[in-house]
């Protein structure tokens, strides 16, 4: 017999995390709220290698493999504990492919912002990931909003990835563009960036935003 297992389906993708969220946008996207002060992360490890931070005062974040972070969207309550073990979390990176139907892509920014309210109101510091897909998500004439930044205060602290994100030159573009508008939309006072941080996407927006880099897991262990 085969072995039964959770997913996000049979729990009714992740409802119950929200039962207290206020909703932004039309698609009713969980609110994240600005933390009171703004804290920069000494470092982040990815969820999945957590327990190699030193002294765990890395923040926990998701710029891996989906299949390596599944537990923290179908079982999130049972790593509460733990992830306060840490002085924070940057919120689930869920892949937003671009190729993807586009309500699979906001389900994903749905999930982001579900997890992340719900360890917000567990008492973790928690800093948004900001994650777009195709122009329909971050560009205000496909939906009448730019979704992809809804459920995220203005003028705060966010996070973004370009680990895996940027190796094409159609993904490059797409993750240009997609800065610029967030940018534009949330005005962040930090932007705080995983991976590395290419002139051809970053040099013009360096001159109006604050934006703190950190290298890749991998980059950082073999410089060690």
């Amino acid at each position: 017999m085969a072995k039964n297992k959770e997913n996000l389906v049979d729990e009714g993708f992740r409802v119950s995390l929200v039962e207290t969220a206020f909703f932004d946008g039309k698609f009713e996207i969980p609110h994240i709220d600005a933390p009171d002060k703004i804290i920069i992360p000494n470092g982040m490890v990815p969820f999945s290698v957590r327990e190699r931070s030193q002294d765990k005062k890395d923040f926990v974040c998701f710029y891996e493999h989906d299949i390596n972070f599944r537990d923290i969207l179908t079982k999130t309550e049972e790593y509460v504990d733990e992830l306060k073990q840490y002085p924070g979390i940057i919120t689930p990176d869920c892949s937003l492919y671009i190729d993807a139907p586009l309500c699979v892509q906001i389900a994903d920014i749905y999930l982001n912002r579900a997890v992340g309210h719900y360890l917000q109101k567990q008492g973790l510091y928690v800093i948004p990931n900001i994650r777009w897909g195709d122009e329909r998500t971050f560009k205000e004439e496909f939906l009448g909003e730019k979704v992809a930044f809804q459920g995220v205060d203005k003028h705060s602290i966010v996070s973004v990835g370009t680990y895996g994100q940027i190796q094409s030159a159609e993904s490059k573009r797409f993750f240009r563009e997609g800065l610029s508008e967030m940018i534009k939309e949330l005005e962040p006072e930090v932007v705080l960036v995983y991976g590395s941080m290419p002139d051809t996407i970053f040099a013009d927006f360096k001159k109006t935003t604050k934006f703190i880099p950190y290298p890749d897991w991998t980059t950082r262990m073999k410089s060690k």
